[in-house]
């Protein structure tokens, strides 16, 4: 399969710990103007924040709640050209409150979106091809029909979320697996398994080029929407599925890369939360390839995680659990989405540490 080589992963997508200050600073060292900027306190229990250049940065969602749009206008600013502004976060406290230490996670678009009129439906695009994300919104008023994505390969992963009206964050993901595959979702802001719809949800066909609005499906308030789409890229990013095992002594999931960032969801069964690592959180452990602090998308919970807890493993091409229960439930089928520190393709291949 002919794929475009990234050499430098954190030019497409990049971890960026901060400090609240309570005051406007701009956020430096990201390495690229982001076109999508996902915020979460880590020290205390605040809602996960979701910005993009194509809605613009004053507008939030909420990973963990249905709730509407939300315009800040004292979060996140702009989008800058090594990273983004803050303002002093006086009415929300959850982008820059003093005192507190913050997690951002940043991905590269296309820069200023587009119209993209390969659906039925014209959709408005911001896609970076070469890594394989795209920021896609539209406006449905026939409440059925298809709408262009910009990737130019079939999405692995498609998240998507009303914008004006309160709604979960309907998603699919090539983990779920290929039967029922038109009809297969799971919610991001929830704990519940992933379900099977008794309708086409994503239309007849998700493929290169769009992906599928049903009538009485995930858009059924005929109004503003976004989805998130990510297309897998060799030494990239990767998105698939595992069994647990119960065990401590977990599955191997080979990425062929190093990870930066790894979401790992119980697809088999309900209660279970998504779990977020990254290789920034866990830099004063001292515990060399073993990740501890997580994060949750369905909660605003405040990071959990101790030393004396080991949960994965990130090593120079993949990553192995390292916990019973949790994100290795016996027999249960885990969906995955991850991407890389550093490939094992390209000029810079990983080493393991």
């Amino acid at each position: 399969m002919a794929y475009t080589t990234i050499n430098k992963s954190s030019e497409h997508f990049n971890t960026k710990l901060y400090n609240g200050t309570g005051a406007n600073q701009s956020i430096t060292g990201v390495g690229f103007q982001p076109d999508f900027t996902w915020i979460k306190i880590r020290t205390t229990g605040f809602n996960h924040r979701l910005q993009d250049s194509v809605r613009g940065a004053t507008k939030s969602l909420y990973t963990n709640l249905t709730n509407a749009e939300q315009t800040n206008t004292d979060g996140v600013l702009s989008f800058d050209t090594d990273g983004f502004s803050l303002g002093d976060d006086a009415s929300n406290g959850s982008f820059n409150r003093s005192g507190d230490t913050f997690v951002s996670w940043n991905w590269l678009g296309g820069g200023t979106a587009s119209s993209n009129t390969d659906g039925s439906i014209t959709s408005t695009v911001s896609a970076n091809t070469t890594s394989g994300f795209s920021i896609v919104t539209w406006n449905n008023s026939s409440n059925s029909g298809t709408i262009g994505h910009g990737l130019g390969a079939k999405p692995s992963v498609i998240i998507t979320k009303q914008r004006a009206g309160t709604g979960g964050w309907v998603s699919w993901f090539q983990g779920l697996g290929t039967s029922n595959e038109q009809r297969n979702y799971i919610y991001l802001d929830s704990t519940n398994a992933s379900g099977v719809s008794s309708i086409d949800y994503w239309g007849t066909s998700i493929n290169s080029n769009t992906f599928g609005v049903p009538s009485g499906g995930y858009d059924n308030n005929n109004g503003s929407m976004l989805a998130y789409c990510f297309a897998e890229k060799k030494g990239f990013s990767k998105f698939g599925s595992y069994v647990g095992n119960n065990n401590a002594d977990g599955n191997f999931v080979y990425l062929g890369f190093k990870p930066a960032f790894v979401i790992a969801k119980n697809s088999t069964q309900g209660g279970y939360s998504w779990e977020l690592f990254d290789n920034k959180r866990n830099t004063t452990d001292g515990v060399g390839n073993v990740i501890q602090k997580r994060l949750f998308p369905d909660s605003s919970a405040a990071e959990g995680g101790t030393s004396s807890t080991d949960y994965i493993d990130f090593l120079s091409n993949g990553f192995k659990i390292r916990k019973a229960g949790d994100t290795n439930a016996s027999g249960d089928t885990y969906i995955y989405m991850a991407f890389a520190e550093e490939p094992l393709v390209g000029d810079n291949p990983a080493t393991a540490r």
